[in-house]
C-alpha cells in the first residue's frame, strides 16, 4: 500500500513538473506596485522618471514575502518631465507626417530616486504586467515596450542598461551624463540626448583657460557621476589642459558633519580661488551650510549641470557666498503647446492602478493639499480636504507651469522624437530592400527592440527650436551646453542668466562663446578673480619647480647669463637679462659669400652643359658624336645638367619640400648619369668583342632598345629607394640648438640614416662597376680608347665621394650642406670635363680629326 501511494505521488509530481516545463503559457510570478502613467497604443514607449524624492523600504525578516516599498516627497519637476513625454507622444499622434496610421502609447514609471525601484520599473517595462502570456512556436509578437526614455541618473542607467542591453532594448536617457556610458561594448543599446560628462569637463576646462585660472579645487559626489568626472579632470587637466588641482575631495552622500567640516577646512586653507563642484543639490546643501558656518568667502564657484539650476540654493543664507557662480547647463529649449497640455491634466477618479494614472493622482493631491476618497484614517477629522478633480491648476502658484526654462524637459522631448523617427524609418522600409536578414523589413506586428537600436544609430532630425538631433558611434548626442551665471538680487535671491555657450564639433573642436559684459563677479573689484599657484616669472628670472608640488607651483630665481624664462627656444636674453631677443639664425644662404660661390658654380656648370649639348646637337651628324650611341651622350649631358641644378636645393632656408626633394633629386640624377656611363662602357666592350671573329652575337644584347631599357631599370631602382625612404622616414627641416646655445641652425635631418646610406651606396655600386669595367677595357686599341676617359672620370667621381663621407659627418650646420654641394659640383665637373672635354676639343679646334677615317685610324675612339 505504501509503495502504491509513493508511486501515485511521484506520478502526480512528475506530471505537474512536465506540464510546467512544456506548457505553452508563461505565468507572471509577481508584480511590483509602482506609481506610473499609462496610455494604450499600437506601439508603446516606456519611461523612467523621478516622481518622488524619498523611499521607505520595510525591514526584511526573510521569513515571509516582504511588502512593497513606499515613496514620499512628491517631485513636481520630475512629474513635469514625465508629462513632457506624454505631451510629445500626443503631439506625434496628431502629426500626419510622422508615423501615420500608427498610434503611440506610453507606460511611465516613478523610480523614486532609488536604484532598486528604478530597476524594478525597468524590468516591469521589459516584461509587461500581463498575468499570463501564451507562447507560440515561432515566439513572434511585439514586446510590451520597444524603447525606454530614461533613466535620469547615471548610476541607475548603468545598472539598467547593462541588463536591457543584453536584449538590445534601446534606452534613450535625458539626464545620465557619465562618460562610462559611452562604452559600446558594455552598453550597446544606450543612447542619450544630453552630452557626456567628458564634454562637460572639456567645456569647464575651456572656461578655465579663457579666464587664465590654472589653480583650482575639485569637489565631487560619491557616485558614478562624480567619480568619473574626477578621473576625466585629472587626465584632461594635465599638460594639454594647462592647469592643476589644488585638492580633490569626495563629498559624502549622508550628512556627515565631521567629513564635511574637514573638506571645508581644506578649501579655507587652500590658495585656490576657484572651486569646481561635480555633485547634486543634496550634496551642495550640506556643503554650503558648513561653508556659511566657517564663513569661507572669496571663492569663485563653478557648477556642473546637476546643480546649476538648483533654486533650492537661491536663498539669502547661501547667495552671499554663491553669487557670481558660473555653471554649465544643458541646452534650454522651447516646446510650444506644453503649458496648455499641462493645464489640461486631470486625475483618474476610478483609480485604475493596473493601467491608470496613479502618478497624476499623487500630483493632484500634492498640488491641492487634498486626498481622494477613501482618504487615510483621520484625514477628514483633522480638517483635511477631499479632492474632487475639479480643482483648477491655473489658481495655483507653482513652478510646474513655468515653461520658460525647459532644460531636462527639452531633452525628454528630443528623446521621444528620436525613438519616433527611428520607428518611422523602420516602418517606411521598402519590402525586399530592407536592412535585415534576407532584405526583410520590420512591421508593427513583428517589431523587435534591436531593430529600433539599428534605426536609432542613423536618426537625424531637427527640432522646432532649430537644434539638430543625431547620435555618434557611442550613442552620444551632438554636444552643446549653455554657460550660466548666478546674479545676486537685493532680496537675497538669485537670477540665473545665460552668458554663453560651448559647442562641440568633430572638425572644429570645442568652441566657447562668452558675453563677459553680462557676467556678475561676486568680488569688490567686480572683475574676474586670479587663481594661480605661482605668478609668472618676471624678466631676468627663471622657473624652478617646487619638489613634491604640482607643475603649476614653482619659484622664480635670477637667471644666469644667457638664460631666459620664455618657453620658446627661438629667443635669447639681452645682455642686461631684462628682455628676450631673437636668436641668430644660420643656414647656407644665397646672400653669403659661400652660398654665392656655390650658386655661381652650379649655374656655370648648368650653362656649360647647355653649351656642350648645343655643340653636340649642331655636330650631331659628325662621326665623333655619332660614335657609341649619340643618344646616350645626350642623356648623359641632360643628367649632368640635373646634377648641377639639384645642388641649388641645398642652398637657402630649409623647407619641408626642399628637404624631401634635395636628396631624391640628387640620388636619381646621379644614378641616371652613372647608368649612362655604365652602359657606354659595356657598349665599348661589346663593340670590341664584335670586331673579333665570331663575336657578332655580343652586339645583339646591346642594341638601342636594350641600352634605353638598362638605363631606365637602373634609374627606377633608385626612384623606388627614394620613394620608400620618403614614405617611411621622410627628411624634414629642423631647428638645431645643440651646436651653439645662442644660435639656431636650420638644417634638414635625413629622417632615416639607413635610407640615406642605401641611396649613396647604390650610386657608389654603379660607379665602382663602371670603373672596373672601364679599367678592364683601358688597354683596348686606340680606336676604342673612350674607356680610358671613363676610367679617369670614374676615378675622379669615386675619389670625391669617398672624401665626402668623413667630411660630411664632421661638418656642423650649414657646412655639411656646403660639403655636399661641393661634392656634387666637383664630381659633376669631373665627369663633364673628363668625358666631353676631349670631344669638344676635337670638334671645335681639330675638325680634321672629326672624320670617320681619322677615328677608325688613330683617333680618340668612340
Amino acid at each position: 500500500l505504501n509503495l502504491r501511494l509513493l508511486t501515485l505521488l511521484c506520478s502526480h509530481f512528475l506530471s505537474a513538473v512536465l506540464s510546467t516545463l512544456f506548457s505553452p503559457t508563461c505565468q507572471l510570478q509577481g508584480q511590483f506596485h509602482l506609481s506610473g502613467m499609462h496610455k494604450a497604443g499600437d506601439v508603446v514607449f516606456g519611461g523612467l522618471f523621478e516622481g518622488h524624492f524619498f523611499s521607505v523600504f520595510p525591514d526584511l525578516s526573510f521569513t515571509s514575502k516582504p511588502p512593497q516599498p513606499t515613496c514620499h516627497g512628491f517631485d513636481v519637476l520630475g512629474f513635469r518631465q514625465a508629462q513632457t513625454m506624454a505631451f510629445a507622444i500626443d503631439e506625434i499622434n496628431r502629426n500626419s507626417n510622422l508615423l501615420p496610421n500608427v498610434t503611440l502609447g506610453y507606460s511611465l514609471y516613478d523610480n523614486c530616486v532609488k536604484l532598486s525601484i528604478g530597476f524594478r520599473a525597468a524590468l516591469t517595462l521589459a516584461n509587461g504586467q500581463d498575468e499570463q502570456i501564451t507562447l507560440n512556436e515561432t515566439c513572434v509578437g511585439s514586446p510590451p515596450v520597444v524603447g525606454i526614455v530614461g533613466d535620469s541618473s547615471s548610476t541607475r542607467s548603468i545598472a539598467i542598461s547593462a541588463v536591457l542591453g543584453l536584449y538590445r532594448v534601446p534606452m534613450v536617457s535625458y539626464f545620465a551624463t557619465c562618460s562610462c556610458l559611452s562604452d559600446r561594448q558594455k552598453f550597446p543599446s544606450f543612447f542619450r540626448t544630453i552630452p557626456s560628462d567628458a564634454f562637460q569637463v572639456h567645456a569647464m576646462i575651456q572656461i578655465l583657460k579663457h579666464f587664465g585660472w590654472t589653480w583650482m579645487g575639485l569637489l565631487v559626489s560619491d557616485d558614478d557621476y562624480g567619480l568619473h568626472a574626477a578621473r576625466s579632470f585629472q587626465s584632461d587637466l594635465g599638460p594639454s589642459g594647462g592647469g592643476c588641482l589644488a585638492y580633490l575631495e569626495v563629498l559624502p552622500w549622508s550628512n556627515d558633519p565631521t567629513e564635511i567640516q574637514r573638506i571645508v577646512g581644506v578649501m579655507k586653507k587652500s590658495t585656490a580661488r576657484v572651486v569646481i563642484v561635480f555633485a547634486h543639490e543634496t550634496n551642495m546643501i550640506n556643503l554650503m551650510e558648513e561653508v556659511v558656518r566657517q564663513h569661507v568667502t572669496g571663492l569663485q564657484w563653478m557648477a556642473s549641470e546637476a546643480w546649476t539650476a538648483a533654486t533650492v540654493l537661491h536663498t539669502p543664507q547661501f547667495m552671499p557666498y554663491l553669487g557670481g557662480t558660473l555653471g554649465i547647463a544643458i541646452r534650454r529649449g522651447e516646446i510650444p503647446g506644453l503649458k496648455n497640455f499641462l493645464l489640461q491634466i486631470r486625475p483618474d477618479l476610478h483609480h485604475n492602478t493596473s493601467y491608470g494614472n496613479s502618478m497624476v493622482n499623487q500630483f493632484w493631491e500634492f498640488m491641492f493639499r487634498c486626498r481622494f476618497a477613501p482618504p487615510p484614517a483621520g484625514w477628514v477629522e483633522a480638517g483635511g480636504a477631499l479632492c474632487t478633480g475639479e480643482e483648477d491648476l491655473e489658481n495655483v502658484e507653482t513652478e510646474f507651469l513655468d515653461v520658460s526654462n525647459l532644460r531636462p524637459e527639452y531633452n525628454v522631448y528630443k528623446a521621444v522624437y528620436a525613438l519616433a523617427y527611428a520607428l518611422d524609418d523602420l516602418l517606411h522600409c521598402e519590402p525586399g530592400r530592407g536592412p535585415f536578414k534576407g532584405h526583410s523589413c520590420s512591421s508593427v506586428q513583428r517589431l523587435e527592440p534591436w531593430q529600433l537600436v539599428y534605426s536609432l544609430e542613423k536618426v537625424n532630425f531637427t527640432t522646432p527650436f532649430g537644434d539638430q538631433v543625431s547620435f555618434d558611434e557611442n550613442g552620444d548626442a551632438l554636444p552643446v551646453y549653455d554657460v550660466m551665471n548666478w546674479i545676486s538680487l537685493p532680496d537675497g535671491g538669485a537670477e540665473v542668466l545665460t552668458v554663453g555657450e560651448v559647442k562641440g564639433s568633430a572638425s572644429k573642436g570645442d568652441e566657447l562663446i562668452l558675453d563677459e559684459d553680462k557676467i556678475f563677479w561676486n568680488f569688490e573689484s567686480n572683475q574676474s578673480p586670479r587663481s594661480v599657484c605661482s605668478e609668472d616669472c618676471p624678466p631676468g628670472t627663471r622657473l624652478v619647480r617646487k619638489k613634491g608640488k604640482p607643475v603649476c607651483c614653482f619659484d622664480c630665481v635670477p637667471c644666469p647669463k644667457g638664460k631666459i624664462t620664455n618657453k620658446t627656444k627661438d629667443f635669447w636674453s639681452s645682455p642686461q637679462r631684462d628682455h628676450c631677443v631673437p636668436k641668430k639664425t644660420e643656414f647656407l644662404s644665397y646672400h653669403e659669400p659661400l652660398g654665392i660661390c656655390l650658386t655661381t658654380a652650379s649655374l656655370l656648370g648648368t650653362f656649360i652643359c647647355v653649351v656642350v649639348l648645343g655643340i653636340f646637337f649642331h655636330y650631331r651628324r659628325t662621326p665623333i658624336v655619332r660614335a657609341n650611341n649619340s643618344e646616350l651622350s645626350f642623356q648623359l649631358l641632360l643628367s649632368l645638367k640635373l646634377c648641377f641644378l639639384c645642388s641649388l636645393l641645398f642652398i637657402g632656408r630649409p623647407r619641408l619640400w626642399t628637404c624631401q626633394l634635395r636628396h631624391a633629386a640628387f640620388g636619381i640624377s646621379f644614378v641616371l648619369c652613372v647608368s649612362c656611363i655604365l652602359v657606354k662602357t659595356m657598349v665599348v666592350l661589346a663593340v670590341f668583342k664584335a670586331s673579333k671573329p665570331g663575336g657578332e652575337a655580343s652586339l645583339k644584347w646591346f642594341g638601342v632598345m636594350q641600352q634605353r631599357g638598362t638605363v631606365l631599370v637602373l634609374t627606377s631602382i633608385q626612384a623606388a629607394i627614394c620613394t620608400a625612404w620618403l614614405v617611411s622616414a621622410s627628411p624634414s627641416p629642423h631647428k638645431n640648438t645643440q651646436y651653439h646655445i645662442d644660435k639656431i641652425i636650420y638644417e634638414c635631418v635625413v629622417g632615416s640614416t639607413i635610407g640615406f646610406a642605401v641611396l649613396l651606396g647604390y650610386i657608389g655600386l654603379l660607379a665602382i662597376l663602371s670603373f672596373l669595367i672601364a679599367f678592364l677595357a683601358r688597354n683596348l686599341p686606340d680606336n676604342f680608347n673612350e674607356a680610358k676617359l671613363i676610367t679617369f672620370s670614374m676615378l675622379i667621381f669615386c675619389a670625391v665621394w669617398v672624401a665626402f663621407v668623413p667630411a660630411y659627418i664632421s661638418s656642423p650646420g650649414k657646412y655639411a650642406d656646403a660639403v655636399e654641394v661641393f661634392a656634387i659640383l666637383a664630381s659633376s665637373f669631373g665627369l663633364l670635363v673628363a668625358l666631353f672635354g676631349p670631344k669638344c676639343y676635337i670638334i671645335l679646334l681639330r675638325p680634321e680629326r672629326n672624320t670617320r677615317k681619322a677615328i677608325m685610324g688613330r683617333g680618340i675612339g668612340s
